[in-house]
């Protein structure tokens, strides 16, 4: 095989799905913008998702901050070496990580160093499997952290909030995936798409799950009976009114594929492999012998091309509060759940490895009064070796529940922000001390790397690039009050009010 294009191939593999979502996605990103009501907080946020996909487009810079942990699915004819193209895949992974288009994301979990090239044991996931057709074929699934946080799996029978007992029968496996749905809230950057295991054993069904994430949104199963299943969890989903980003509102789900393998008598599992909106997986069709392209899938269709930020700025601008840090305890208790704000001034990130330390440490600056940002950008150091962030949506924040409500006590923070919301230990800490959580748009990388104007330093960078602080001077930087000094949490309100919605489908029979 000529290795030189084999690189070319990959590389573009690996790019093209970091930086452009492919046109089944765009689709029903669209059609669920369509059918929002306007002037809603679920209407910003898709325009918001919309114009950052259109900014990815133009920037060819990656959608989503979190590139997360990439997974190749490799078909190859007998007799192709497989070592070659695994060596292959590791090269232009470190060059991609080098250029930007993936954030150094593998981490040794004993010691917590990041290896700062995306490789190591285990990342990235490779699984082969031979076929008798005449080309390989290689598909690429990018999927983040806070997506991948919210799989879950159940083994039948189980009893589940809302709706009662679930069953071994495909009533119970109804019931799972509809509370699949709900438990992810807004965490998992709402709407999304979902991949279902019915059977096999744990990691199989995980396995499955996974792969239903690989056929096209717009595919109809082949199994009547999942067919059905598929189509009554999209529609009924969307009337748990969770919402884009948990919001609210009439879009929760965007696509739902299910899958099913045989198990043993003593288990029953029902897994689900929960993906966000920057649904970022495309494939590639390889000659076996010159290593060039020959097509890419999941190219039918109408792509959409969406426009770049100007399309986004659709909340009018006199009901937008501006925000600059310092901020006062005042100015933060005037604030209430709703509120849309945009920030200026300087703002810092902080993600799991900034909170563990600041929970035993000093800061090294000044965070009286200011914004702590729960993100983990793409960063790229230019040749007069000034820093430039290439991408910067928020991370989940709930990660940090155990130590948020104390650290803005300790250091006078008034200000959180990322996305999916916080518990009840960090809103009792924001009435107690005068704070706000700020939920951001989650995955909007590009429309908020638009945002910050300069970095002006950093400090512990012994975390790795993610996990570092990072000093960001911002300009109308937008997001939403979550969570107020009032003891308001509309995260709260909305996993309430969804509870009651799904409790409606207990005894729901479709056919």
């Amino acid at each position: 095989m000529n290795i030189k294009n084999l690189n070319t191939s990959i590389y573009q593999l690996i790019e093209e799905t970091s930086t452009n979502l492919p046109k089944d996605v765009r689709r029903a990103i669209k059609k669920a913008a369509l059918r929002e009501n306007a002037g809603t907080r679920s209407a910003m946020s898709l325009d918001t998702i919309q114009a950052n996909i259109g900014m990815a487009d133009m920037e060819i810079s990656p959608i989503c901050q979190d590139t997360g942990l990439p997974t190749f699915k490799i078909k190859t004819p007998v007799g192709t070496n497989q070592l070659e193209i695994k060596a292959v895949i590791y090269e232009c992974m470190e060059l991609a990580t080098q250029r930007g288009k993936l954030r150094p994301n593998s981490v040794d979990s004993l010691t917590g160093d990041n290896s700062g090239n995306n490789l190591g044991a285990g990342t990235p996931v490779i699984k082969f499997e031979q076929w008798e057709k005449d080309y390989i074929d290689i598909g690429l699934i990018l999927k983040g952290g806070g997506c991948e946080n919210k799989n879950i799996q159940y083994s039948l029978p189980c009893e589940l909030d809302g709706l009662g007992r679930a069953g071994r029968d495909l009533d119970g496996i109804r019931k799972c995936i509809l509370h699949s749905v709900y438990q992810a809230q807004g965490q998992g950057c709402s709407a999304g798409f979902i991949g279902v295991g019915i059977g096999g054993d744990r990691s199989s069904g995980y396995d499955l799950a996974k792969e239903q994430l690989f056929r096209s949104v717009d595919d109809i199963n082949e199994n009547a009976e999942l067919a059905a299943l598929e189509e009554y969890i999209l529609e009924n989903a969307n009337k748990l009114g969770i919402g884009t980003m948990g919001f609210g509102g009439e879009t929760t789900l965007l696509g739902c594929k299910i899958g099913v393998m045989n198990r043993i008598p003593a288990s029953f599992f029902v897994s689900v492999a929960y993906n966000c909106w920057a649904f970022r997986r495309l494939g590639i069709k390889i000659d076996a012998i010159s290593g060039s392209i020959l097509a890419w899938k999941y190219d039918d269709g109408e792509k959409i091309n969406f426009a770049g930020k100007q399309e986004a700025d659709s909340q009018e601008e006199d009901k937008v509060i501006k925000l600059t840090a310092p901020i006062t305890e005042a100015k933060i208790r005037s604030l209430k759940v709703g509120d849309v704000v945009e920030i200026s001034g300087m703002m810092y990130t902080g993600r799991d490895a900034i909170h563990k330390y600041l929970s035993t440490n000093d800061s090294p600056i000044d965070l009286n009064g200011q914004i702590i940002y729960h993100c983990g950008p793409v960063m790229l150091k230019s040749e007069d070796d000034v820093w430039h962030v290439k991408a910067a949506g928020p991370t989940t924040s709930i990660r940090e529940e155990p130590y948020q409500g104390d650290i803005m006590k300790k250091f006078g923070i008034r200000a959180v922000m990322g996305k999916g919301g916080m518990g009840p230990k960090t809103l009792k800490a924001l009435g107690e001390h005068g704070g706000v959580y700020l939920n951001a748009i989650g995955g909007a990388a590009q429309y908020y790397a638009d945002c910050i104007k300069s970095v002006q330093g950093v400090d512990l960078m012994q975390f790795g690039i993610p996990e570092a602080m990072w000093h960001l001077q911002v300009e109308n930087f937008r997001a939403v009050v979550t969570m107020d000094s009032h003891g308001n949490s509309l995260h709260e309100d909305i996993e309430k009010s969804s509870l009651e919605k799904l409790s409606q489908f207990k005894e729901a029979v479709y056919s």
